[in-house]
């Protein structure tokens, strides 16, 4: 009959706390903004076209998707060996599932631990000395030994939902930290492929200048044989020099940046700096890829990374919302006990010595000198600056890929007229160098054809590397095309490497 009765009392208990209500806003997803575009102008179809690398026309496909590992467009199996290496060896991604699996993990625990009642076993055994005074015989002194054995059950009933919305709270949580290691995925990506491009444009700066020293030199050999026969004056030999030096001068600075750039390229892929197995990369190696997804303003929100760690933060604000709101209302709990107390080990196995004990509370906040109320009004502050911070990290979002689509259609232009000047100042340096050689034109018109085709030749290379890194800043600026992962991103195995 009292375990009939103990039953009842818990299920009772449980039945009252699923059909409460849980207090405190229920959270709804911010409505995404207005609009179909991301700049105050359309868009072009494409963007220009120019002879040579990188060069090509890039067309603008509007709500096209992204695939999930965008950087295969550049069609470089270099730099795909690079980014499998970066997601098995980078510490920043291992970091990042780190802390998600700690998430899932406190989530289970607390739920478990406010969702659940508590039920724990205990035995307890002692040896005292009794006082003949509270029995009732004063100068008998007993000495027992008291063993008892128990089964203690408790439960804090979710009348008003706090431990719900608690629960909540720390499901965002894990949201939080599922969309942060998604955002460490992105940028570890993004900045393999960008890096790679940076190490491919420094190489081709270097080769650039080396070939513009190496014309240069061959005209200061020429300017010292007219020199030595008198042809001509000691100062033009200088001028020439000069120009020669100052260009061999810019090397050891390209060299130094393209060392640092390999050096971090490692790091990026979890290998020491000293690792020297991984791949060279060169511009024309790299292709630019001919078609632009552009994702709808829409679906971007649920699309970028920072944008859904932002909402699990808002989501997070609301909920303890919820868990400040229900500490005003009472608190109720119930307990149970249930096991045998004896004087000896064979008495805990008579049902005569069965000891149960079933109690109720009941807690309502009267006076806390302004306690709880002032803590909901700081969760409610706490909320409004999270839906500020989320509206704002839309905006930037928005920004970034404005920023990166008018950086493709300008940059594209800008390649076009560089390649044009540099055409130009390479038949113009010819031609100087021509009637240099027949007396016709004095050498400071050569002085400042070199000066300028050398100028427009490293141009052209950075102009080449710039199209490239807007691609990549485009496929990061719209989310990287994660959705579409066949598998999450927290299960994909990893490698570490200690070499």
């Amino acid at each position: 009959m009292n375990r009939r009765m103990l039953g009842r009392y818990l299920f009772g208990g449980v039945v009252l706390a699923l059909t409460g209500c849980a207090v405190g806003p229920d959270f709804k997803t911010p409505a995404p903004p207005e609009g179909s575009g991301y700049t105050p102008t359309a868009l072009p179809a494409s963007t220009a076209a120019a002879p040579g690398t990188a060069g090509a026309a890039q067309q603008f496909e509007t709500g096209a998707d992204i695939p999930a590992q965008w950087w295969t467009l550049f069609r470089s199996e270099p730099l795909d060996a690079l980014i499998r290496m970066a997601l098995a060896q980078s510490p920043s991604l291992g970091a990042a599932q780190a802390t998600l699996r700690e998430a899932r993990e406190t989530l289970a625990a607390e739920r478990g631990g406010l969702l659940f009642p508590s039920v724990d076993a205990q035995g307890q055994g002692a040896r005292e000395r009794a006082s003949g005074v509270t029995l009732g015989a004063p100068g008998y002194n007993p000495e027992l030994t008291v063993l008892n054995a128990t089964v203690n059950v408790s439960y804090s009933v979710d009348v008003f939902g706090g431990a719900r919305r608690q629960i909540e709270g720390y499901q965002a949580q894990v949201d939080y930290a599922n969309y942060q290691l998604e955002a460490t995925y992105l940028t570890l990506t993004s900045s393999v492929v960008s890096t790679a491009i940076k190490e491919a444009s420094l190489r081709g700066q270097l080769r650039a200048t080396q070939d513009v020293l190496g014309a240069e030199e061959k005209q200061l050999s020429i300017v010292e044989r007219q020199f030595s026969v008198g042809a001509i004056p000691r100062a033009t030999l200088l001028n020439q020099q000069t120009l020669v030096a100052t260009t061999r001068s810019t090397l050891p600075g390209l060299e130094k940046s393209l060392a640092q750039t390999r050096h971090q390229l490692a790091v990026l892929v979890g290998r020491p700096p000293s690792d020297a197995s991984l791949p060279e990369f060169s511009l024309e190696n790299l292709n630019l890829p001919s078609e632009l997804p552009v994702t709808l303003p829409s679906a971007l929100v649920r699309q970028r990374p920072d944008i859904r760690a932002s909402e699990a933060s808002l989501h997070q604000a609301s909920a303890q919302v919820g868990v400040a709101t229900a500490a005003l209302y009472p608190q109720i709990g119930l307990s149970a006990q249930y096991g045998r107390e004896a004087l000896a080990w064979q008495g805990l196995s008579n049902p005569a010595n069965t000891i149960w004990t079933l109690g109720a509370s009941v807690t309502q906040p009267l006076f806390r000198g302004g306690q709880l109320t002032a803590q909901r009004r700081a969760a409610l502050a706490a909320y409004d600056a999270a839906e500020n911070q989320y509206h704002q990290t839309v905006l930037l979002a928005f920004e970034n890929v404005a920023d990166s689509l008018r950086a493709l259609e300008l940059d594209a232009a800008t390649l076009v007229s560089i390649e044009q000047t540099e055409a130009i100042a390479r038949k113009a340096l010819e031609l100087t160098q021509a009637q240099y050689r027949l007396g016709a034109v004095s050498a400071v018109s050569l002085l400042d054809s070199q000066r300028q085709f050398a100028s427009a030749h490293v141009n052209l290379v950075s102009a080449q590397a710039a199209r490239l890194t807007d691609t990549v800043a485009l496929f990061q600026a719209l989310g990287g095309g994660w959705w579409n992962r066949p598998e999450p991103l927290a299960d994909i195995s990893r490698t570490t490497t200690t070499d």
